[in-house]
């Protein structure tokens, strides 16, 4: 694995302050990492409908790329944006964790545009 966008917005209209820019760290193509792309890559797609880029980071290739975001442990997922920057360890497995984690289950719940309730 190497730096590359998983996803790209498919909208080009879509206002800057509604994507999202994520940083998924890994180390090798592990069953982990593996999994946690495809968790990753799935709840994106459920909950924030093309508006998001994920970036896959292998730092077996790139490890000088672990201190800007301060990575201890593998995989971690950034959110880099919207801010406040935040940080998930793991598979991403526990879709429940990774939605309060990152904000999206509060958000959709005071009715931020998730994929089921925007006009596209």
């Amino acid at each position: 694995m190497t730096k590359r966008p998983v996803q790209k917005p498919t909208e080009t209209s879509i206002p800057a302050h509604e994507m999202w820019q994520l940083k998924l760290y890994v180390a090798g193509q592990t069953p982990k990492s593996l999994i946690a792309c495809a968790n990753l890559t799935r709840i994106c797609e459920e909950h924030l409908g093309g508006r998001y880029c994920i970036k896959v980071i292998d730092l077996l290739v790139d490890p000088q790329l672990a201190k800007g975001d301060q990575i201890l442990a593998l995989p971690t997922l950034v959110r880099q944006l919207p801010m406040p920057v935040k940080q998930i360890l793991g598979d991403l497995s526990d879709t429940e964790r990774v939605l309060v984690g990152l904000d999206i289950k509060r958000l959709e719940e005071l009715g931020w545009p998730g994929p089921h309730n925007v006009g596209i």
